[in-house]
């Protein structure tokens, strides 16, 4: 039996379709609605006969982790130290964990696994302990860690606070896209590469490793005209005193044997086509901040 941590998300709910093949038990707490076999948090899901987790649960980003930076330690550490416990003493024999890219912080070179993580947020410095946990587990667990990208493209539980997809929306609602700063790097990936990538994981349990997972190093200022050359608009750069910019590198997935599929080109015509088609709008369920806020 597998569980899906988190299986309600944007990233969870384009997976599960992916894991029909599959004796599949989901949880998630559902607060940007879907429905899941066990409502509750992640840590506390039964673990009876449970082979595989893949971890996808959590405070999602910088702004939700800065939110309240107690709850960000308490869900991303503490529960995942909790669920890698029980999971270790029920005999789970594969954990798939999605960290994050943002790990390593600010960085002028582009990041191999190998590199220094140096954290610069409360949602950064959680991921990074979360995996040094995961770690400890080793010798009783298969161990997957995945440090994705920023994630873009469609999904039934969209979100509108990444990059690409936040600039398309920008662009299709409003004639004008605005970010802050605009040469800072930014490494992206397809959510239905993301997605594969959990799925090929599955399937090759015995790649005990940590595994960057982004395919396009590109600007804030190149995502925004990339969005530009297929919606008419106007880029709006304004000062930014946001130092983070990182690229990161993975070829150690790509000689393993994965191949993404899609690029950010892509991603950018699939929403203009979702929006045409109304089933995209600019509404506020697509804002992970401002749901969590009802929460808090």
């Amino acid at each position: 039996m597998l569980l899906l941590t988190g299986s309600a998300g944007y990233v969870g709910s384009v997976l599960l379709p992916k894991l029909k093949d599959y004796d599949v038990k989901t949880v998630d707490l559902c607060w940007f609605g879907g429905e899941a076999d066990y409502k509750m948090n992640f840590w506390e899901a039964p673990l009876v006969g449970v082979d595989t987790i893949i971890h996808l649960a959590g405070i999602p980003n910088d702004a939700t982790g800065e939110l309240d930076p107690k709850v960000t330690w308490e869900t991303n550490v503490l529960g995942t130290a909790i669920l890698a416990q029980r999971a270790a003493k029920k005999g789970v024999k594969q954990f798939i964990y999605a960290s994050s890219g943002s790990v390593y912080g600010i960085n002028n070179s582009e990041v191999t696994e190998d590199d220094l993580l140096i954290p610069v947020s409360e949602y950064n410095k959680s991921k990074m302990l979360a995996e040094r946990i995961l770690l400890s587990y080793k010798n009783d667990m298969n161990i997957q860690i995945v440090r994705p990208a920023t994630v873009c493209g469609w999904s039934p539980r969209m979100r509108l606070d990444v990059m690409v997809n936040s600039f398309v929306i920008q662009a299709l609602e409003y004639g004008e896209i605005k970010f802050n700063g605009g040469d800072q790097y930014r490494p992206n990936i397809h959510i239905q590469d993301m997605t594969d990538l959990y799925v090929w994981l599955l399937e090759n349990p015995h790649h005990n490793v940590i595994l960057n997972a982004g395919f396009e190093n590109v600007t804030i200022e190149d995502i925004a005209k990339k969005v530009q050359n297929k919606i008419p608009c106007k880029i709006v750069p304004r000062e930014s005193n946001d130092p983070r910019s990182y690229r990161i590198n993975s070829h150690r997935l790509l000689d393993l044997g994965f191949k993404p599929k899609k690029i950010v080109a892509d991603a950018i015509g699939e929403l203009i086509a979702k929006y045409h088609n109304n089933e995209l709008r600019d509404s506020d369920e697509c804002y992970r901040l401002k749901t969590m806020k009802l929460f808090h």
